[in-house]
């Protein structure tokens, strides 16, 4: 019987999810109460996630851990131990799923998860994107304007998870049997959307209007991000790397001569707005560059783990300056000469 392993990539995070959470229902539905867990590979030693399968549950029948950023786990002796549990007919109430934004991870740990049980979900593409949209208003009493559709694709990620948090705003501000309008789209997500990492990253890219000025409003997000329920370090640095390994994605496309609509569609560019945004990006932040910030970024997650957060959001405000102004490289720590 094979073991309960799966692998689940790509940047459709609500399709993923639904998918994530059938299989929980399912174990809950089968034994009853299911001891789940959530762990990020990056940042989280292999032995950590997989002890929680091998030395079971005292308190449920069921066992279900969940690993992010799979595309991590790299190493021989990882691959060695979870292959190990794989191989040791582990009981069927014990799941273990990877998943990762990326489309693939490494060869070593797709190759010891069975084919079956790999799935890659890809962005929706052009043709699904408003027909799911004017479905989604339909479902809830709602109808949408062919115009406003395609607003709220420019204003959102084109995941379904982003589409179904933002969109539920309008269930709020609207009666049912209300038609969404472009200006109803205007009112509601360019006004009361919350700022994020992604948000962030999108406004130190735009050094179009002048330096100051995107110094000046990327801590202005900064700030507001803090004061957001996305308000941890680590998040906001996790975000942040995200967007920047894509822009290093895209530097490598438009070295080879790949920008073209198909390839960058299945490399994660296929929205309109997503393929703007990481071209601006690219005129502002060279290959090179975007090297230096990846490190900036690890090394500042490191420094916030080790002082605490105390000194979290003077690390983050230096990070952005670093970023903006400095383009990747570290500022200069002030040492007094006196003793």
């Amino acid at each position: 019987m094979a073991a309960s392993v799966y692998l689940y990539t790509g940047p459709e995070i609500g399709e993923r999810n639904d998918a994530i959470q059938a299989i929980k229902e399912s174990l809950q539905k089968k034994y009853g109460a299911v001891e789940d867990y959530l762990f990020y590979a990056s940042e989280t030693p292999s032995s950590d996630f997989m002890a929680s399968l091998m030395n079971g549950s005292l308190f449920s029948d069921s066992i279900f851990v969940l690993v992010k950023n799979a595309e991590s786990i790299k190493k021989k002796d990882d691959i060695e131990l979870i292959s190990q549990w794989i191989s040791s007919d582990p009981e069927p109430s014990s799941v273990l799923i990877f998943i990762s934004d990326e489309f693939s991870v490494d060869s070593k740990l797709k190759k010891i998860i069975p084919e079956k049980n790999q799935k890659v979900f890809w962005e929706l593409s052009a043709e699904r994107k408003k027909p799911w949209l004017s479905n989604w208003f339909s479902k809830n009493g709602y109808s949408l304007a062919d115009d406003a559709a395609e607003l709220i694709l420019e204003y959102v990620e084109n995941d379904t998870e982003s589409l179904r948090k933002e969109c539920s705003r309008f269930l709020v501000c609207f009666p049912k049997g209300t038609k969404i309008s472009v200006a109803d789209v205007e009112s509601v997500l360019s006004h009361n959307r919350e700022e994020n990492a992604f948000s962030l990253f999108d406004t130190m890219a735009n050094l179009s209007t002048g330096e100051n000025c995107v110094l000046e409003k990327s801590l202005e997000v900064l700030q507001k991000v803090l004061c957001s329920k996305e308000n941890e370090p680590i998040v906001i640095i996790g975000g942040l790397t995200s967007c920047f390994r894509k822009l290093e994605n895209y530097h490598r496309l438009r070295s080879e001569g790949k920008t073209d609509d198909f390839n960058l569609k299945i490399n994660g560019f296929s929205s309109r707005k997503m393929k703007e945004q990481y071209k601006r990006a690219s005129l502002v932040w060279s290959t090179g560059q975007v090297a230096a910030i990846l490190s900036l970024l690890s090394s500042t997650h490191m420094e916030i783990l080790s002082d605490g957060s105390f000194f979290s959001e003077v690390a983050l405000q230096r990070l952005v300056y670093e970023i903006v102004v400095k383009k990747g490289v570290p500022s200069q720590i002030y040492q007094s000469d006196l003793s």
